[in-house]
């Protein structure tokens, strides 16, 4: 049958086999645990502390980069929304992609995720043991990442309420955190809070204007901003673990987008009103910290280490979660081996261990091999994200003209200015890769995400002609 029959896209043998999976899924997570992920997903270590690479490279003009890439990312969410919006399913765009392009797509993006995921778990864990061991030296960093390991295995091999309240109650500490920040920033920047006096533009005009390092600086904080922005996509594969994942999935992608602006713009224009984007302490302890230096908090570093500690901890319990859920839907497709994809009490247990597992090698080889094979590895995930956001731009365009003939009533979240956006995105997906082959910091990283993406390729077109083959 062809795969543009007029047969209902739940019926395709894909929607089957991953709806199978996921309602052997327990759906313990609530809209509050579904809104609170996406919010957490949002307020990473990327932005607590990669940002001050962005604001050195861009001075001022980081604004700028900062909201030209979150115009992107709201632009692929809602596209990602409105796909999963129609078919929550646990692979997520993976699923998307293997419905509108073949199940090589589904295979290839969905296994790319999850090499991602598992490289972070561990990057996150060596993050967050550097930072417990400041506070202890003298203890060895590989004991604190296995201790946050257990931890979170234990949370997620529990069940997905579990891992729902960790999440939310971390993403409550960054928001709180975040929110607190850009109060004492406004109200500094305005002259009203006691002991600070308003920078007026001073710091936007001054030592060499707003955009110092020209356009080519203003490429390279376009480049760090758009990695910082990576762990949205995590909501609309926990919203098939959700009480009402179409509600849930909706409601969650919709408020996303101007908790993007508020946090990411508004944090940076914040930090270059109040802070010479050239002080040291931007790149040296990051921006949040030279910016409560600033207005004299007390204390600030610990404070800003606190927040970073929970930032990393958070992404840790997340991509753990998403890794697992993600190898459990292309387990149920036939896309990798079968013990993988056992479910026990709600929970894909053998994924959650082996996610772990991954992630606890990869902080291994940073200390057997940091030389060589760790950083190839990070290499190899460093643009895997935009491998990922073109995939769902592909399904998106595909199936939307599928749905609104099949299903219409499905599109309960729908892209705006459908195509034009989706096609303006792709193009803007295609130009950051031609900004990444011209910077030399970043070039390797295509490369070597793009060498993954085609061995994966590679297999997937494999196995789907062996499949067809032994069918046929």
């Amino acid at each position: 049958m062809s795969r543009n029959s007029a047969s209902p896209p739940t019926s395709s043998p894909v929607a089957v086999s991953d709806a199978k999976a996921d309602s052997a899924l327990t759906h313990g997570l609530k809209q509050r645990h579904l809104s609170m992920i996406a919010l957490g997903g949002v307020i990473g270590a990327g932005l607590f502390v990669g940002s001050g690479a962005g604001i050195a490279a861009a001075g001022p003009s980081i604004i700028i980069a900062y909201a030209v890439s979150g115009l992107l990312v709201m632009l692929v969410m809602r596209m990602l929304g409105e796909m999963s919006a129609a078919n929550p399913a646990s692979g997520s765009f993976s699923v998307h992609a293997e419905r509108a392009i073949g199940p090589w797509a589904g295979f290839t993006v969905g296994w790319a995720f999850w090499v991602l995921l598992c490289v972070a778990v561990g990057l996150e864990g060596i993050g967050a043991a550097k930072i417990v061991t400041g506070w202890l030296p003298g203890t060895p960093e590989w004991a604190w990442v296995a201790l946050f390991m257990v931890v979170f295995l234990g949370t997620n091999l529990a069940s997905v309420k579990k891992f729902g309240e960790f999440e939310f109650w971390f993403a409550t500490l960054k928001v709180v955190a975040i929110t607190l920040f850009l109060v004492l920033g406004v109200l500094a920047i305005l002259g009203v809070l006691p002991g600070t006096d308003a920078p007026g533009t001073a710091n936007l005009r001054g030592e060499g204007g707003f955009m110092p390092n020209g356009a080519e600086g203003l490429v390279i904080g376009l480049l760090a901003s758009v990695f910082a922005y990576g762990g949205l996509e995590t909501v609309t594969i926990a919203a098939a673990e959700s009480e009402n994942p179409v509600q849930g999935v909706a409601k969650a992608v919709r408020t996303a987008m101007w908790r993007i602006a508020l946090f990411y713009v508004g944090s940076m224009a914040v930090v270059v009103t109040l802070v010479p984007w050239d002080d040291p302490k931007v790149v040296e302890v990051g921006p949040f910290y030279a910016a409560l230096d600033h207005l004299g908090i007390s204390g600030a570093a610990q404070i800003m280490n606190v927040v970073i500690l929970v930032a990393l901890l958070s992404a840790m319990n997340a991509n753990i979660y998403g890794a697992s859920r993600m190898a459990c839907s292309l387990v149920a497709r036939d896309q990798g081996p079968k013990r993988l994809g056992r479910i026990s009490s709600g929970v894909p247990r053998t994924a959650v261990l082996v996610s772990s597992v991954f992630g606890f090698l990869c902080v291994l080889l940073s200390y057997w091999r940091p030389d060589d094979v760790f950083p190839w590895l990070l290499n190899m995930i460093g643009a895997v994200i935009l491998v990922v956001w073109i995939f769902i731009a592909l399904s998106q365009l595909i199936l939307r003209d599928r749905m609104e003939r099949e299903a219409p009533e499905k599109l309960v979240v729908r892209m705006w200015l459908f195509p034009v956006l989706t096609v303006l995105a792709l193009l803007a997906m295609l130009g950051i890769f031609f900004l990444m082959l011209r910077q030399p910091g970043t070039r390797d990283q295509l490369m070597a995400s793009g060498a993954l993406t085609v061995v994966l390729a590679a297999i997937g077109v494999a196995r789907q002609r062996r499949s067809v083959a032994v069918k046929g």
